[in-house]
């Protein structure tokens, strides 16, 4: 068996920097480490596939890397099996888990990335999709896959785009944290809040949080804690 590698971006935007530049040097280190040259991408969050692909491709290919969309394979599945990479990238997180279950695969990329340690790349909806359940995702229900339970490379749930509550708002109303926390009083599971710019790194058993600002923890019973850029998440990866 080999270690799984993971890398799950919040977003891909981020203000200030066009697509996924403001995390190109952590790609890029992830990827050769890994001896990637091609990206399986898998462009199913998005309405416009084609589309979505031309702009990974544009970002990806000036770094050395070659993009290949899941869409345009005649046998998706195969695809899969011979990825160098997989690359899922963001928008509607139950329109995207919809698509994997009606093409069976949710089991395939599962065995890839856990047991041949294939590398897997997420980005919002596909951070979603990486962890125990879409649950925690802020889309609307536009789409409605067999069930909430993804692809669980991770034990535990993300909300990327993680918002802290507004002090000074004179809106008063439910807070990301509220939601999140009603989550947690359901299902009694840790939830890592993924501002935007941060990312969580998985080698094997080891999780590092990546990323120019701090992630919020939240667990059952307990008051949520920060974690700073650098900081070690390890503990998460143990959780049932």
């Amino acid at each position: 068996m080999s270690q799984r590698s993971i890398f799950l971006l919040s977003s891909s935007r981020v203000h200030g920097h066009e697509f996924l530049e403001h995390a190109k040097e952590q790609l890029i280190d992830f990827l050769s480490k890994r001896n990637v040259k091609t990206v399986l991408f898998i462009p199913y969050a998005q309405k416009d596939h084609n589309k979505y692909t031309e702009l990974v491709d544009k970002t990806l290919s000036p770094w050395g890397y070659q993009v290949e969309g899941l869409h345009t394979k005649p046998n998706p599945i195969q695809a899969v099996l011979q990825a160098d990479a997989i690359f899922i990238g963001g928008g509607n997180t139950f329109v995207l888990l919809k698509a994997l279950y009606d093409q069976n695969l949710i089991p395939i990329i599962r065995e890839r990335v856990l047991q041949k340690g294939v590398p897997y790349v997420g980005s919002s909806a596909g951070t979603n999709v990486a962890t125990r359940s879409i649950h925690t995702t802020n889309d609307m229900p536009v789409a409605f896959p067999p069930t909430y339970d993804a692809l669980r490379l991770v034990p535990f749930n993300i909300n990327p785009h993680y918002l802290d509550p507004d002090a000074s708002t004179l809106h008063k109303g439910e807070t990301r944290d509220e939601r999140i926390n009603e989550f947690i009083d359901y299902h009694q599971l840790p939830v890592l809040g993924l501002r935007e710019g941060t990312a969580l790194l998985v080698e094997g058993d080891k999780a590092t949080l990546v990323g120019d600002r701090n992630a919020k923890l939240f667990l059952p019973n307990k008051l949520p804690i920060d974690f700073a850029p650098k900081a070690d998440l390890s503990f998460l990866l143990n959780k049932s």
